[in-house]
């Protein structure tokens, strides 16, 4: 995490004697990545946040060992996530499209609360495309809705709870500030759809947006006040308190003697918190930018970028649309979020849709779509409303079970069609 954050109650040094009301001991938890050699948070406990009772391997997990095929024989590919069924919650309802050896996409469309939930292996990042929910971290708790990236950390205790949706952009379902108790915000929703990203490591805003000391550069596309985290404690009682954790080994239970939302107060550089793609600053230029101007978050092997509503290019003869390009280190992934994509017309790609271009074949806009934006651009059309979160990743996709299951089978065969 890019900047400092105090929430509650600390004492005025770390590791000294931080006592309650009732003379005992807060027990202290150091979160910490890379060894405690780089981000951590120093978080204060009502209770040992070590109390085990119990531990058992959770079977029938639907996003664990996943069933991944090569994506051969090579050609590229879409899919149609709003032909996958709904159904679970954000954690045992994943329905996995692609993966490889550093990170791993799903769907799930979901309408009920979670169960406590700590991912071991690696960051989370969750794309909100509708619905709104809220996110109950022993940080605190995040409301989130339509466009929010959540960006939550290796070893974070946290569930989902979908809410009637008030709402998207920034602050939606009553704003990540705000903070409440677990058991208030129960019960189930609207259905809540989203892209969850699995990071087989640490992920976090591109260093290059950011100065020596981690502080984001004027030029970069977003900024710390673009940032929600949480503002209060999240406090809750109780005891025997199931946890799903995974690891490298699968997926297990454990059971913990106190409610693992008993913090008082943390502070630090390690937390979640909550990115707009609204709130994402185009970056234009005369003739057309390429892709890593969208960048949004990298992570081990892969990158996360966001396309969003912007001006078009400007020079008095550019094509104001991607050229045919072959990002030949790279398997592309796009999801389709909102807006209108000229350079698809014809491709059967719409909102809700996934486009897989993998390394070794060269992509670009369907037949007639420069022409056609060429026209549109002399009859005076200035901006793109496109809407769009693309995954590049360095190793090959893997072919999922849902993916499998949503793909459109005519995709490839488009680029030889002519115009509709």
């Amino acid at each position: 995490m890019p900047y400092y954050r105090v929430v509650g109650e600390v004492p005025r040094k770390r590791h000294v004697q931080f006592r309650r009301p009732d003379g005992g001991l807060y027990a202290e938890e150091l979160m910490g990545e890379e060894g405690f050699s780089s981000d951590s948070s120093l978080l204060y406990h009502r209770h040992a946040p070590t109390a085990i009772i119990k531990s058992e391997g959770v079977d029938g997990d639907p996003a664990g060992a996943a069933d991944l095929t090569p994506n051969h024989p090579l050609r590229p590919r879409a899919y149609r996530t709003q032909d996958l069924p709904p159904g679970g919650d954000m954690v045992l309802g994943r329905q996995v499209l692609f993966g490889n050896e550093d990170v791993r996409m799903s769907f799930v469309a979901a309408s009920g609360p979670s169960e406590l939930y700590r991912n071991s292996v690696g960051a989370e990042v969750v794309y909100v495309q509708t619905g709104a929910a809220r996110v109950e971290t022993s940080y605190g708790a995040l409301d989130v809705g339509e466009g929010d990236y959540v960006v939550i950390p290796t070893g974070t205790t946290h569930r989902w709870v979908p809410v009637a949706a008030q709402g998207g952009g920034p602050g939606a379902a009553g704003g990540a500030e705000s903070a409440g108790g677990a058991e208030s915000a129960g019960g189930a929703g609207e259905t809540l759809r989203a892209l969850v990203i699995e990071a087989r490591g640490h992920v976090r805003p591109p260093k290059r947006y950011l100065s020596q000391y981690g502080q984001f550069l004027e030029q970069a596309p977003y900024s710390e006040r673009d940032l929600r985290g949480p503002a209060a404690p999240l406090l809750v009682e109780g005891g025997e308190v199931p946890v799903l954790v995974r690891n490298r080994g699968g997926l297990s239970r454990l059971t913990y003697l106190h409610h693992p939302f008993d913090v008082i107060g943390w502070d630090g550089h390690l937390y979640p918190y909550v990115f707009n793609i609204d709130d994402f600053e185009p970056v234009v230029k005369r003739t057309h930018a390429p892709p890593p101007v969208h960048q949004t978050f990298e992570g081990p092997g892969f990158v996360i970028c966001s396309f969003c509503p912007r001006p078009l290019d400007f020079h008095e003869e550019a094509v104001p649309i991607p050229y045919n390009h072959h990002n030949v280190d790279s398997d592309e992934m796009m999801f389709y979020v909102g807006g209108d994509y000229s350079a698809r017309k014809g491709s059967g790609i719409g909102v809700g849709s996934i486009s897989l271009h993998p390394s070794g074949f060269t992509h670009g806009p369907q037949p007639g779509a420069v022409e056609a934006v060429v026209e549109a651009v002399r009859a005076g059309h200035t901006a793109t409303t496109e809407l769009a979160v693309m995954i590049d990743t360095f190793r090959p996709l893997g072919l999922g079970a849902a993916a499998r299951r949503c793909e459109d089978p005519g995709y490839a065969w488009t680029w030889a069609r002519t115009a509709e």
